[in-house]
């Protein structure tokens, strides 16, 4: 055929590489999560470079789904929420849905700490001492043993 070029460097009729098949499709909270991370306010960025890396001695994810919901940071070994609001979240409906999310993460066992974006701004440093000392209380103390036998009653001294 005249004006057809041959393949170069034997590509022609070589299959693919990379297996092919149909493109991965992401649950919608994950792929919302990943446009929050590429959308996170200055509050929040500011927080994420001080809270990356295990820096506070454990590890956060930003944005992570969670059930329904995406916190914008999660401790889980702290089994912790970290939420920075900003004023929008005193008007409207906002404050009773922030209210059924929390209640839908306690209900689930996770902690949630809020934050003001005013205060991550204002004075960091008290931020992540809150966080910290959030993280170091664990959510349910262990009992000092077992429970006593059904019958037996503890003596006090």
């Amino acid at each position: 055929m005249v004006g057809t070029i041959p393949p170069r460097n034997g590509e022609g009729d070589q299959p693919q590489a990379g297996g092919g098949g149909a493109p991965r499709t992401l649950r919608p909270e994950v792929a919302q999560a990943r446009s929050l991370r590429r959308q996170m306010t200055l509050p929040e960025v500011l927080l994420w470079q001080q809270l990356r890396g295990s820096q506070l001695g454990v590890r956060f994810r930003r944005q992570h789904p969670v059930g329904p919901y995406i916190v914008d940071f999660f401790c889980a070994s702290a089994s912790l929420a970290v939420e920075v609001d900003g004023t929008a979240h005193d008007y409207g409906d906002r404050p009773a849905r922030d209210a059924e999310r929390d209640r839908f993460l306690s209900d689930n066992g996770i902690d949630v700490l809020r934050l003001c974006a005013s205060d991550v701004l204002r004075d960091i440093g008290s931020v992540l001492a809150a966080i910290a000392a959030r993280v170091a209380r664990p959510l349910h103390q262990p009992a000092a043993g077992p429970p006593p036998r059904a019958g037996e009653e503890q003596e006090f001294l």
